[in-house]
């Protein structure tokens, strides 16, 4: 696996990442922790090096099974984790919770220090630097050499420059698709100032991996879509499909999309199975051509970028 800069952080991260959501988390009608463990383990064998988690996944689960599956290779990996919500289901981005959390998280996460911590879509007016307090928590648990680095998970162009122009936050976590491009105009700021980008949700949850065509009924935490979305994001697929090279999965061609803008880190997809977990890692393998990434931004602004698709 290609490792990418950080940002100016000097920390370097695989091209894809773990995202932990998913593991053993009941929220996704998974409960098995052996089967966890060897997600873990496949993703270090493929040359991962990046594993994104947060105190609420799985009621801290997630960071439960990251440290047990981590702590022999502590110092070989970037561990990136959240504030704002916590195993208990409570949120609260008050910044006299910082430090709480940070230390419930090294905990479950058996280590000493995080090498990123961001603030876990938190309401806009607290990514304001002139106005929030949080940052200078951070900053004093950065001096004493707790956390490594820290910065906001966000979903919106307007809330990257907020971040970048009053904070100095050195990591990102946004939201990003072929179906929601909407942030992409930010990124090239972010990274003229040294700020890593994460991108989360790649694959549109799962519409992206082409598993869910028309017809298709959720049982899941999908199913807030009500039909008129369902039917909208299904004839959005079709269109996608239509624009994926021949021989490469709609999942591969989704992530090798994120993968063609050079001003992102890293991208989390999550697995389910040791099996999804490797179909990821592998779309690094290969690159699409410029001529198709063209056409896929041609797709957001023809048919989405007026009129949004709602998460």
């Amino acid at each position: 696996m290609k490792l990418r800069p950080f940002g100016n952080t000097g920390m370097s991260v695989s091209e894809i990442g773990l995202g932990a959501w998913q593991l053993a988390n009941p929220d996704w009608g998974l409960n098995d922790k052996s089967e966890a463990l060897r997600i873990i383990q496949k993703s270090l064998e493929a040359g991962c090096n990046f594993f994104d988690t947060a105190p609420g996944y799985g009621g801290g689960r997630s960071e439960e099974l990251l440290g047990e599956g981590l702590k022999s290779v502590r110092k070989d990996i970037i561990l990136c984790t959240k504030f704002g919500h916590t195993s208990e289901g409570v949120t609260d981005f008050g910044t006299h919770a910082i430090r709480l959390s940070i230390e419930s998280s090294l905990q479950k996460l058996q280590t000493d220090y995080l090498d990123i911590v961001l603030m876990h879509n938190p309401p806009r007016e607290m990514m304001d630097g002139r106005i929030s307090s949080q940052y200078e928590e951070f900053e004093k648990l950065k001096s004493e050499g707790k956390i490594r680095e820290y910065g906001v998970s966000l979903d919106w162009r307007e809330e990257v420059d907020l971040v970048v122009d009053t904070t100095n936050s050195k990591a990102l976590e946004v939201f990003f698709n072929a179906l929601y491009q909407e942030p992409l105009p930010a990124f090239q700021k972010a990274y003229e100032n040294g700020v890593g980008i994460i991108v989360k949700v790649p694959l549109d949850s799962g519409w992206l991996s082409g598993r869910y065509r028309k017809g298709h009924n959720f049982d899941d935490i999908r199913k807030r879509w009500p039909p008129e979305v369902v039917a909208r994001r299904s004839e959005l697929v079709e269109q996608f499909a239509k624009l994926v090279p021949e021989g490469t999965s709609m999942a591969h061609a989704a992530l090798q999309f994120v993968l063609a803008q050079p001003q992102v880190s890293t991208v989390i997809p999550g697995a389910k199975s040791v099996e999804q977990a490797l179909d990821n890692f592998a779309a690094a393998d290969k690159q699409l051509s410029p001529e198709i990434v063209q056409a896929m931004v041609e797709l957001w602004e023809r048919e989405i970028m007026s009129d949004p698709l709602p998460w």
